[in-house]
Parts: C-alpha cells; structure tokens; sequence
C-alpha cells in the first residue's frame, strides 16, 4: 500500500515575469538584472505539478529563501481532477 512519503509532487514558486528578444537575452552576461513586472513586495504565485495551488511571501532564513504561504487558492468542485475507484 502506497503512503504520502512516496507521492512526489514539482513545486514551483513564480515571482514575475518578463519578455526580451533571444538577442537581449543572448547578450547578457554575469550580473546582467532582468527587471521582472512586480513590485518586490509582490506575492509569488505557488504552483504544483503546474498547477496554481496558493500564494505567498518570500522570507529570509538566514542565508536560504523561502516562502511563506499567505493564501491557499481552492478549485472549483468540477475542476479538480477526478478520483478513481482503486483503493486508497
């Protein structure tokens, strides 16, 4: 029987975005700052398996980032994906 310690989920934390040509891109170097189109007290956006699950803060601990959720987003009822009839 399967547990929750052995279901793998991609988390990603999304603080902005920007658009540039490649050429831009290509350009940069070491040190090159790419202005992102939010405010840095903005919230980032949490998303699992692609998906938007909530929202929240970036938050300094120590010398490692994280972040603080601040809002946890609920799907509508016939979004969500189906279950199916195997055992749980």
């Amino acid at each position: 029987m399967a547990t929750f310690d052995d279901i793998k989920i991609d988390i990603s934390v999304v603080l902005g975005a920007a658009e540039m040509p490649v050429h831009q891109l290509l350009r940069m170097g070491r040190g090159a700052v790419i202005d992102l189109d939010v405010a840095e007290d903005a919230d980032v956006m949490i998303y699992a398996n692609n998906t938007l699950v909530a929202k929240g803060q970036v938050v300094l601990l120590g010398e490692k980032i994280g972040v603080s959720i601040t809002e946890v987003l609920m799907r509508r009822p016939d979004a969500r994906p189906m279950r199916t009839d195997g055992p749980l």
